[in-house]
């Protein structure tokens, strides 16, 4: 696997060099601005090529926002995982942030173990989100025809496998695969393993959520249960239903982006998945079945 490659836009010479230093020692390339438009201007010259931003939220030259904007204007850049370094922690100024795109922060000053664990969560995201654009562009459409359909699965490889897959039913398999192997993924992980939020950030910061999934896959408890999709086209909309044998979960703050988890590495999915996979997405019941809807052009 290429080495990570991260663009750090930081006016303040001393900070950016410490920046630089923390992340090349840990394994990271980097390319530096200290403007906007600089920014623009390696994002340009390395076009495609930058894992992660790490972005200074005041800039000399520009509102560090409309630099954002630019970028998530640009289809080639929208996934691009941008982490917001910023003084200004204010729920309103980091629901500022996360309407314009940036879904990661780091409150200045911050620990390097703090800055290191928000980029290895960002390059992570990005890593996945290429690997399933890969894994698409592999695969031959053959499900114009489906009407209905239902499918179970147990295990993280059989979501993104079967999320891959059925992301073609849809017009745009780009857009709908990301939320729907984030939501199936859910669906196992949170539903049928009882995985919770805080657990699943101490397994992230230990590298350890394989190793814990594959070891409740295996207890008595979790082994039998399956996860479901079920899949059907009407003549206006796609509807997707996914199911898990859970004991459901108290989906309300997940599906909106919220500035009290924009610091974890972690919890992003559902309000992703929301923003920019579906055109309607509701939880019902206790929480172990999420229905979503795609409009379908006429």
């Amino acid at each position: 696997m290429s080495t990570p490659l991260l663009l750090v836009v930081e006016d303040e010479p001393i900070s950016q060099a410490i920046l630089v230093d923390t992340l090349r020692e840990n394994g990271y390339a980097t390319v530096t601005a200290d403007t906007g438009a600089k920014a623009w201007e390696e994002i340009a010259k390395n076009y495609g090529q930058f894992d992660a931003i790490l972005l200074d939220r005041l800039l000399p030259d520009m509102d560090s926002l409309t630099l954002l904007q630019r970028m998530k204007a640009d289809t080639s850049l929208t996934h691009v995982p941008v982490i917001m370094q910023t003084s200004m922690s204010s729920d309103a100024d980091i629901a500022d942030g996360m309407r314009a795109g940036a879904y990661y922060y780091l409150t200045k000053p911050f620990a390097p173990d703090t800055m290191l664990a928000i980029v290895r969560a960002a390059v992570r995201d990005w890593r996945d989100y290429l690997e399933l654009q890969q894994s698409l562009r592999r695969t031959q459409s053959i499900l114009n025809h489906l009407e209905r359909a239902e499918f179970w699965f147990r295990t993280q490889v059989e979501a993104r496998n079967l999320g891959t897959q059925l992301a073609h039913v849809a017009p745009d398999p780009e857009r709908v695969v990301l939320g729907l192997t984030e939501l199936m993924l859910n669906a196992v992980e949170h539903g049928n393993l009882g995985i919770t939020y805080a657990e699943k950030s101490a397994l992230i910061a230990g590298d350890a959520l394989t190793t814990e999934v594959e070891l409740r896959l295996a207890m008595p408890q979790y082994r039998d249960r399956r996860a479901r999709l079920l899949i059907e086209r009407k003549p206006d909309a796609l509807f997707f239903v996914i199911r898990d044998e859970g004991k459901g979960f108290d989906w309300t703050p997940y599906v909106e982006m919220s500035p009290t988890r924009a610091f974890d590495t972690h919890g992003r999915g559902i309000a992703m998945s929301r923003l920019i996979s579906f055109d309607h997405l509701e939880y019902r019941g206790n929480g172990s079945e999420v229905a979503c809807r795609i409009d379908l052009p006429d």
